[in-house]
């Protein structure tokens, strides 16, 4: 790290020199379970992320959506986010087992103000939890259950800069990064190629959603 970058910060107080302190409000807003302003929030979010580690501290981000609401909140201190089919490589599940601290930040398009929870995860196969989170005739194997530690509203700061919410600040579709394209350069599995991967992931967003 050391040979790429010439000036590093080692210490707290040499970044809080640097940074200061929050205000009492920043400090005061972080509350320890869901209220209802934070239900009300999660039952409108169709979008979040959760970020998790094993017990090396390698850490992993993953995004988790479907419709507004399809997360629960099963009372102030819990709530289950379904898992919907992916692509199998369960890097948060196996996270979780081995560390079940992680960190959600839901969001809410057109709203540039987040909501982040910090809490302990478990990986829950409750019948009747998963029932209630059905789409199409299909209820999810598991569910990953959260106990939450922290919540609190982060504030717009990053939204508004990067005008993500701005359909203008948008580039133009043609432009934009081609996903088969990566995979297809990333795997290099022989016989493959960009149309074949573009196929299968247009059969895998049209098919196998839930």
């Amino acid at each position: 790290m050391d040979k790429q970058f010439k000036e590093l910060i080692h210490s707290e107080e040499e970044l809080r020199r640097l940074i200061g302190f929050p205000s009492e409000l920043v400090e005061r807003k972080m509350i320890t379970y869901l209220d209802h302003n934070c239900e009300e929030y999660i039952s409108k979010s169709p979008f979040l992320v959760i970020s998790s580690s094993d017990q090396s501290g390698n850490c992993d981000v993953s995004p988790r959506g479907d419709m507004a609401g399809f997360v629960k909140v099963l009372n102030e201190k819990y709530l289950i986010i379904p898992e919907r089919p992916g692509n199998k490589r369960i890097d948060t599940m196996r996270n979780i087992l081995a560390n079940p601290n992680v960190g959600l930040l839901f969001m809410i398009p057109g709203l540039g103000e987040t909501l982040r929870v910090n809490g302990k995860a478990c990986l829950v196969r409750d019948n009747e939890l998963l029932e209630q989170m059905e789409v199409k005739g299909r209820k999810p194997l598991l569910g990953i259950g959260v106990e939450v530690e922290e919540c609190f509203i982060h504030c717009a700061k990053a939204f508004k800069r990067s005008g993500v919410w701005d359909l203008s600040s948008w580039v133009d579709e043609e432009s934009l990064p081609s996903a088969a394209k990566m995979i297809f350069e990333h795997a290099n599995i022989p016989g493959s190629s960009t149309e074949s991967i573009e196929e299968r992931l247009r059969e895998s967003y049209t098919k196998r959603l839930y």
